[in-house]
């Protein structure tokens, strides 16, 4: 079972060179978190900064803009900041079908698993999601050591057959890796809600552009009137496990876990559950994004091709001190470089994790695309795929073919308590028989029909 036959809605970028282990793990040791509580953010290795051959070179580097050499790891901290609004149980979010607003999230300890770590396998509510797994062909794919390449030299030998992207940037056509349309950033950041989101947020909110935002289920406890603004302002909302491990590590038990709880902390806050993820450091194989699909969330992760390396920004490497905010930026330079040669569009690894992080995405980088020539188009990458944003939640999805339908259960158990629940604004997703949905998904292909 490869899950080829969903969602051909992408060219396949191609495989480029295994990743950089060694920064991988310097990485845990120096990218400490700044006002949070979880381990890491999520990474790949840094972009390469020679140029490959095929790559267009970068054009030559001008005088560094001002301040980016003040960015650096150890920059003391400044004032965070507010939330700009809270909203009422009952608001009307801006999607079309969403329910409204939920009563206000109120952390209890005992209701919720341990913070950064990875949850009780054994606990009421993950048995009852694994059931969301019956009548799937999950591969028999056994765990990595560490989800690095040089962890694993028998995994990184057979990445190949594993799928697996970590070791080979092997992707599948169910995951999306860019936009469609040419000179479209899908303009994403992970690792949130942090303390520094909120900067972001504002910052965003006066640019008028909008993004999708991976968070951390840990985090969303913790900031739930950040998440609450996220939405309620129009950004995307999306997956990206509980306690940020690398997901091929992992037994499919706890990748269910990962998946399970963060999806019912959204849900908890905002009423909806998204129907996309991110799998963090986009470590991700064919057995990962099969347990994804199984509970109705579409894997994304970034742009990688093999003469343009990958569209990783290395600003979590500033964070953790391994290079400057100056290095940073001129990989984002070669980034925007290398997207006007592509015949797509591409998505570019960001974080609001960390104070650094978020000083670069606002006064650099987002300034750079605003103002770039050829003129960019920023979207967030439910909007640059083409998809309603209706349908990147379960309580809005209209449509029957996204995500991939759960017909083993007739729906999905969002809270855990074993009851399945018909969360879909059309019926037909939890119904609509498989040969039905891969004729319709042939028509996408064919461009007969879009989302």
């Amino acid at each position: 079972m490869k899950l080829q036959t969903l969602f051909a809605l992408l060219t396949l970028l191609g495989a480029t060179n295994a990743l950089n282990s060694d920064q991988r793990k310097a990485h845990h040791n120096h990218a400490k978190r700044q006002g949070t509580s979880s381990e890491s953010s999520s990474h790949s290795t840094a972009s390469p900064t020679g140029t490959p051959p095929g790559q267009v070179p970068p054009p030559v580097a001008n005088t560094p803009p001002a301040g980016i050499q003040t960015l650096t790891s150890g920059k003391p901290p400044s004032p965070t900041m507010p939330v700009t609004a809270t909203y009422a149980p009952g608001a009307t979010p801006p999607i079309s079908g969403a329910p409204v607003l939920p009563t206000p999230f109120v952390f209890q300890m005992s209701e919720w698993p341990a913070q950064d770590k990875i949850p009780d396998v054994n606990s009421p509510e993950v048995q009852n999601w694994m059931r969301e797994l019956e009548g799937f062909d999950i591969p028999d794919i056994p765990p990595t050591a560490d989800g690095s390449c040089a962890g694993d030299p028998a995994a990184a030998a057979d990445a190949a057959n594993r799928g697996w992207w970590t070791c080979g940037g092997h992707t599948r056509d169910t995951d999306i890796t860019a936009c469609p349309d040419k000179l479209t950033w899908g303009v994403s950041f992970d690792d949130g809600p942090s303390p520094y989101t909120q900067t972001l947020l504002n910052y965003l909110t006066e640019a008028d552009i909008k993004a999708t935002f991976f968070v951390v289920g840990s985090r969303v406890i913790e900031r739930p009137q950040v998440l609450l603004e996220q939405y309620m302002t129009g950004h995307e909302i999306s997956v990206h496990t509980w306690s940020h491990k690398h997901l091929t590590s992992l037994t499919t038990e706890e990748v269910v876990a990962e998946l399970g709880w963060t999806r019912k902390a959204i849900r908890d806050v905002l009423g909806v559950t998204p129907t996309t993820m991110r799998p963090p450091f986009g470590d991700i194989d064919d057995r990962v994004p099969a347990i994804a699909l199984a509970m109705g969330m579409v894997p994304i992760i970034w742009t990688r091709t093999p003469n343009a390396g990958q569209f990783d920004t290395d600003d979590w490497m500033v964070a953790g001190g391994m290079v400057t905010g100056e290095q940073s930026y001129n990989t984002f330079e070669t980034i925007l470089s290398n997207a006007t040669i592509l015949d797509t569009g591409f998505i570019v690894l960001q974080h609001d994790l960390y104070e650094i992080t978020v000083d670069l995405a606002t006064g650099f980088t987002l300034p750079l695309a605003q103002n770039y020539n050829p003129r960019l188009t920023l979207e967030p990458i439910g909007q640059c795929m083409k998809i309603p944003t209706s349908n990147l939640y379960f309580e809005s999805n209209t449509n029957a073919t996204f995500p991939y339908p759960n017909t083993s259960n007739g729906g999905y158990d969002i809270d855990g308590d074993g009851v399945i629940e018909r969360i879909s604004g059309n019926s037909a997703l939890s119904h609509t028989p498989l040969l039905s949905v891969l004729s319709l998904l042939s028509a996408i292909v064919m461009g007969a029909i879009l989302f």
